[in-house]
């Protein structure tokens, strides 16, 4: 029997909006950062409005953990030198990794315009940091096709595009079709895209904003899956068991077809993520300190 490779994962914040929920990011981040992932990443905001945030989070990650934090950067709301700017600063600060993005529109709008003298797409940003440094690249993937894009078969090339223009590594977006992720890493290793495809992964806190989520990026959820928190509402013990054990079914299923990367979509919250790395067999490096 082949030995199994050993897991890696790597783990999403997103800036806090007040005192309270700084408080939970940080106690997340701590409790976390003794499973050693592959890097944090952090994130920017629908249209970009959290930069000075994420910039804050991503330097104080760097400068006071042990972790490789690695900051989302889109190409929204600004011109290429000012992004460019900031990629050159957060590698001054020893930021080696950038999740790179299109983007979504900013608040109020429809439809995505590219900003006049910007980056128009994640391929361009992606050749623009390539030559600002040595940055190691995690780009978007769509397992269900982007909901902007046309077909698959676009959305597929745009893909391939953005690796060989420098990108290290596709994340993908949420899913609970094991066997979609598992077609469509089929048909990136047939249209030679070598990159590794790694899965995103949401634990459930909440299936209302599941669904809201879900809506607005194109995933789909499945009716077993509704069915499964159908009446728990107001029960959130049964809630958090029931979406240990969807994500633990998940990661189980994927790294038996060979999957040793993933990536976990925290919402800020470590207890459940915790737990689907225990069941990965991802442990503590170093025991967990004591709460001071």
């Amino acid at each position: 029997m082949s030995r199994k490779q050993p897991v890696s994962v790597s783990f999403e914040f997103f800036p806090p909006a007040d005192d309270a929920m700084e408080k939970t990011l940080w106690e997340s981040i701590r409790y976390l950062e003794p499973l050693q992932p592959r890097f944090v990443s952090v994130t920017y905001g629908a249209d970009g409005s959290t930069r000075s945030r994420t910039h804050n989070i991503v330097t104080k990650i760097q400068g006071t953990t042990s972790l490789t934090a690695a900051p989302h950067l889109t190409c929204v709301g600004a011109p290429q030198e000012e992004i460019l700017d900031i990629a050159r600063n957060y590698w001054n600060h020893g930021v080696r990794h950038i999740v790179a993005l299109r983007g979504d529109p900013p608040q109020g709008t429809t439809q995505y315009v590219p900003h006049p003298g910007g980056f128009a797409y994640a391929v361009d940003l992606v050749k623009g940091l390539r030559a600002v440094g040595d940055f190691e690249i995690s780009v978007a993937a769509y397992p269900e096709v982007h909901p902007e894009a046309p077909n698959g078969a676009f959305d597929l090339d745009n893909l391939k595009a953005k690796i060989d223009a420098g990108a290290d590594r596709a994340i993908t977006q949420f899913f609970f079709d094991t066997e979609r992720f598992l077609r469509f890493r089929d048909q990136c290793a047939a249209a030679n895209i070598t990159a590794s495809i790694v899965p995103g992964i949401l634990p459930i806190t909440r299936f209302p904003q599941l669904q809201r989520m879900a809506k607005t990026c194109g995933a789909s959820v499945p009716d077993w899956l509704a069915n499964r928190f159908e009446g728990l509402e107001e029960d959130v013990e049964t809630r958090r068991l029931i979406a240990a054990a969807v994500a633990i079914e998940q990661v189980q299923s994927l790294e038996r077809e060979g999957v040793c990367e993933f990536h976990f979509y925290t919402l800020n919250r470590s207890e459940l993520t915790y737990a689907i790395c225990h069941a990965l067999g991802v442990r503590p490096v170093q025991p967990l300190a004591a709460a001071g």
